[in-house]
């Protein structure tokens, strides 16, 4: 996955300003992680249009919380938050996080309003 990690609090705003965009956070040390992460994987390889920011929870805790603040959705891990124009529009933790609902997530958000 070419994704682009967000080590600072900072570098969130590189996501915010993107028209789509994930914020994946990720625990290097959870079983459900892993599992997560390659579904995050195969989503960035089937819409390589949509920019994946990864977050270490581990190594970059500062930053983890700081996106739950920002953003107000609860800090879990692994978590995907799909953005829309810096606003979340979907999010999902553990189990949820999959290769077909970031995709089912991402049709929705294109799709216009009725």
């Amino acid at each position: 996955m070419s994704d682009r990690n967000l080590a600072t609090p900072g570098a969130l705003d590189a996501a915010l300003a993107e028209p789509l965009a994930v914020v994946y956070k990720h625990s290097p040390i959870c079983p459900v992680s892993f599992r997560a992460e390659r579904e995050v994987e195969r989503f960035a390889s089937e819409h390589p249009q949509v920019p994946v920011y990864r977050v270490d929870v581990v190594g970059d805790r500062p930053v983890a919380r700081a996106i739950a603040v920002r953003l107000g959705i609860r800090h879990e891990s692994p978590q995907a938050i799909l953005l829309c124009s810096g606003s979340p529009v979907w999010h999902d933790a553990h189990g949820g996080v999959t290769a077909a609902a970031l995709a089912r997530a991402c049709r929705e958000a294109a799709a216009p309003a009725s």
